[in-house]
């Protein structure tokens, strides 16, 4: 009688694909940053609409390089919130809910609000050292997160694999493109630069960093950065540009 070998299931059972739930949070700050940055562009109509097109608000916290040498420091960040025409501002807005959305849903509140500030100041400081021509506009911070974004899939590549090398190359391309559109005449292309720079040291220092853990069923997406981590990122970005703006200052 033949004997027959008893069938080897565990090599001939296919490996198959887990559903991994990742780390997401709704983009609360997001929506708050555009509904103030709107406010802010109403509040902009108003004062032309007012007083013969005078607009106060942007005359009182766009960069003006003489007004931060004499002092006025808020100058550097409140840029952010000023914007010079309904497609200035149009643009920006859906460039932070496009970018800023699924960062903040990865970051979390804090962490994303965090970015979205030293990216803006590092951005701001860029353009005042560098052009004394005057600057407002939400896109130095845009410029952070687009460079966040791409930090964050070069960290996580070993868990999104040829998606993430897409993705960097896609990332690369839309920098390079509006970059390249920054030299125009009128665009502050220090700041895009400058955001970029922060974005990209604050990433890399407080962003997330994930792992997968756990035995199957029971796996989970862990991320080995927190807030501490954030903190350092930027104290690292303000600590580096602080100097940069000392330096043009004295």
């Amino acid at each position: 009688m033949n004997e027959t070998p008893a069938p080897n299931y565990a090599q001939e059972t296919p490996p198959q694909a887990v559903n991994i739930a990742l780390p997401s949070v709704l983009p609360r700050v997001t929506y708050a940053i555009i509904g103030v940055t709107i406010f802010v562009y109403l509040l902009q109509m108003a004062s032309q609409f007012f007083f013969s097109g005078a607009d106060y608000p942007a005359f009182m916290g766009m960069k003006i390089n003489e007004a931060i040498l004499a002092g006025q420091i808020w100058r550097l960040i409140t840029p952010v919130l000023l914007h010079g025409s309904l497609l200035h501002i149009g643009f920006n807005m859906y460039a932070l809910f496009a970018i800023g959305a699924g960062m903040e849903s990865r970051m979390g509140h804090l962490r994303f609000l965090m970015l979205y500030l030293v990216s803006g100041f590092a951005g701001n400081v860029f353009s005042f050292y560098f052009t004394g021509a005057n600057s407002l506009g939400a896109s130095t911070a845009v410029f952070g997160l687009l460079a966040a974004e791409g930090v964050f899939l070069y960290l996580n590549k070993g868990l999104f694999g040829q998606r993430a090398q897409r993705a960097l190359r896609n990332i690369v391309m839309v920098a390079g493109v509006n970059l390249f559109i920054g030299l125009s005449p009128g665009i502050d292309n220090w700041g895009h630069i400058g955001g970029l720079l922060g974005g990209l040291i604050f990433a890399w220092f407080g962003g997330p960093r994930w792992e997968v853990e756990g035995i199957y069923p029971l796996v989970q997406v862990v991320d080995h950065r927190n807030l501490r981590d954030a903190i350092t990122g930027g104290l690292v970005v303000v600590g580096i540009f602080g100097v940069v703006a000392i330096l043009k200052i004295f």
